[in-house]
């Protein structure tokens, strides 16, 4: 375990090195001057601008600025805003714990709908549920973010008036915050209606980033439970008479989870660092509409710290995955596959 260990953490080095440079480098693609957007209406004559450009240092070769900026980073300096001139660690801890909670309301879902519907399927090979099941997940997979929020606002907040259009929580409500996760701090308010608010606000972002990711589960868990079921073990615990809910579900499901667990993995990377259309559908105060915010506002700072740390949760999640992956298959410890 611990040569596995060495061998993803000495892969990280290069990888690191890779995603400051695309962080660096790719916001300073973006057209516009970040001074002028910070001025606003406000207009600089010339020396102003110079001198602004000066402050700020980026007024230095490009090559400079990045060497600064790595500097900064080995002493755990994210850099400041050239907009709000705050810490952008201080921003961040700010505005992380609703992405977590975002994320992780997805990720219940998809795996709790995603595992019952990839196990229905397999059960039933080749009967109108397993095509259903199969057709529908395809769908969820390939439909595009922006336009399936925008069609569950439209039905059930616009027509229906079941959910909120935006935000985590109402505007009646201020609870205190403890934890920083909405639903937490609204249970422990005792507020009255603070708690049912801020669950229907989680409620269709939830949904929505966590469609794609129950496809993903579903299709699986289906192929993974299909394979397992043509096992000798399963045969022969039917053979014994075993009842068919502990032969599924003892027998057949434990052992189909091995790939479903990589997967799952993979997708909890791509929920914590892929909500930025979704967060910027429903006003969702997270990274992810702080990074677009971000960009609109060239503020090169808070980008460049927007995804490095999105790109760093999500090579921390697969490295853990890797790690209980390898407890439970202990081919990948000696170096098998």
């Amino acid at each position: 375990m611990l040569r596995l260990l060495l061998q993803r953490l000495a892969t990280l080095i290069p990888t690191l090195i890779g995603i400051t440079l695309v962080a660096f480098g790719l916001i300073r693609l973006v057209p516009g001057d970040p001074v002028e957007v910070m001025m606003g209406e406000r207009r600089l004559d010339p020396e102003q601008h110079a001198e602004m450009l000066h402050r700020l240092g980026l007024d230095q070769p490009l090559h400079v600025q990045y060497l600064d900026y790595l500097g900064r980073l080995l002493h755990g300096d994210l850099g400041q805003s050239l907009v709000s001139r705050e810490a952008v660690s201080k921003d961040f801890a700010a505005l992380f714990p609703a992405t977590v909670e975002l994320s992780l309301a997805a990720l219940l879902l998809a795996v709790s709908l995603g595992l019952l519907l990839g196990v229905s399927a397999a059960l039933k090979r080749g009967s109108l549920l397993d095509q259903g099941v199969m057709g529908v997940a395809t769908v969820g997979y390939s439909m595009p973010v922006f336009w399936w929020g925008l069609i569950l606002i439209m039905f059930f907040s616009v027509n229906l008036g079941w959910t909120p259009v935006s935000g985590r929580i109402g505007i009646e409500f201020d609870p205190e915050r403890v934890t920083g996760f909405m639903l937490v701090d609204a249970w422990l308010s005792g507020e009255e209606g603070a708690f049912k608010s801020a669950v229907l606000h989680l409620i269709l972002p939830a949904l929505v980033l966590g469609t794609a990711t129950t496809a993903v589960i579903a299709r699986m868990t289906r192929s993974s439970m299909l394979e397992v079921l043509r096992e000798d073990y399963v045969r022969t615990a039917r053979a014994k008479g075993l009842s068919p809910t502990r032969v599924v579900v003892v027998h057949a499901l434990r052992n189909a989870l091995i790939p479903v667990l990589t997967v799952v993995g993979l997708q909890t990377g791509s929920l914590l660092a892929g909500a930025v259309l979704t967060e910027t559908i429903f006003s969702w105060p997270g990274i992810g509409k702080w990074l677009i915010d971000s960009i609109a506002r060239r503020d090169y700072p808070v980008v460049q710290a927007g995804i490095l740390i999105s790109a760093l949760t999500f090579i921390g999640v697969n490295l853990v995955v890797d790690l209980l992956y390898g407890v439970v298959n202990p081919r990948i410890r000696g170096g098998g596959h």
